[in-house]
């Protein structure tokens, strides 16, 4: 199989990364962004600036939907149940969906939908900032991962995404066991982003605070034992080497705290709500991730106005 024509569902952080380079390689007929209503007006009239750069994309709505042969979803939680309706029209017999999202269960979803021949699995690594209405990263500096549950050999449809890759220049890698670096992913984004979320702080913290670093830990240590009742072995090396690496964006704030700040929903149900209900169903205590849980809701209140009190 060849990749050539594409989609693209939800053009945030994770969109950009993407959209510029695809359409460069695949042409402007033959890539699309799908949206409706008022995100796609504002997508025509205003576009999205990526390092600097406007660009327009074509945009078509669901109903409008061609088969594509790949499919990129890069919503966020909140928005995956809309997404997965969407794309309908999108998806033929060749088609092949990544779902970029954070967290663990986005593929599971999307499969139920469509069928796991059409869906592969797939994280992503790049710190990306929105600063007032633009994205700004480093096109090389990060990455995504993508592939069958199991890569000791490549299939040929993870061979057609590898050569696109390499056509338009995507970082990509492709990991022997998917399932192992999608929960490294997640025990990495609990520890950081839910860390960071709570107290307010960018990426720097994990790096000076001996407090935040000890929160950090004990998130991670909780995704670590839910992750072993479900037979997916996170090591104390993988764990050290988390709490260890360098902070290459030390300003940057996670996404959950930028929604925060943006005073949107976070996608908290996808971070810590899940470690919470997989931690009741394996029987793992999982006090920390109800702190994030609960804390970062409460937050989400403060933003709602619910503690406004008239006259103060």
């Amino acid at each position: 199989m060849e990749i050539r024509n594409g989609a693209l569902i939800g053009l945030g952080a994770m969109g950009v990364f993407f959209a510029p380079r695809m359409e460069e390689v695949l042409g402007r007929d033959n890539f699309c962004v799908i949206a409706e209503g008022e995100r796609r007006k504002r997508l025509e009239e205003k576009g999205v600036t990526v390092n600097g750069i406007n660009y327009r994309f074509r945009v078509a709505a669901p109903d409008e939907g061609e088969p594509a042969d790949l499919l990129i979803m890069a919503v966020k939680d909140t928005g995956l149940e809309q997404a997965i309706t969407d794309i309908r029209r999108f998806v033929g017999p060749q088609t092949q969906i990544l779902c970029v999202m954070n967290g663990v269960e986005s593929e599971k979803k999307v499969a139920a939908a469509y069928g796991w021949e059409h869906v592969l699995y797939s994280y992503m690594k790049i710190p990306v900032e929105l600063k007032n209405g633009a994205y700004d990263f480093d096109p090389d500096g990060g990455y995504i991962a993508f592939g069958e549950e199991k890569n000791e050999s490549l299939s040929e449809r993870v061979q057609a995404i590898r050569e696109f890759f390499d056509r338009c220049r995507i970082p990509y890698r492709i990991e022997k066991d998917m399932i192992l670096g999608l929960w490294q992913k997640f025990m990495s984004n609990i520890g950081e982003n839910m860390t960071c979320a709570l107290l307010g702080v960018p990426f720097k913290a994990l790096a000076d605070s001996e407090h935040a670093r000890a929160i950090k830990e004990t998130g991670m240590r909780e995704v670590q034992a839910v992750a072993e009742k479900l037979g997916i072995h996170l090591t104390d090396e993988m764990i050290e080497r988390q709490m260890n690496r360098p902070i290459t964006a030390p300003g940057n704030r996670p996404s959950t705290l930028q929604d925060l700040d943006a005073k949107k929903k976070t996608e908290i149900e996808m971070f810590a709500g899940t470690v919470v209900r997989l931690g009741k169903e394996t029987g793992v205590p999982t006090p920390a991730n109800e702190i994030f849980y609960h804390g970062i809701k409460a937050l989400e209140e403060k933003n709602e106005g619910k503690f406004l009190v008239q006259g103060i």
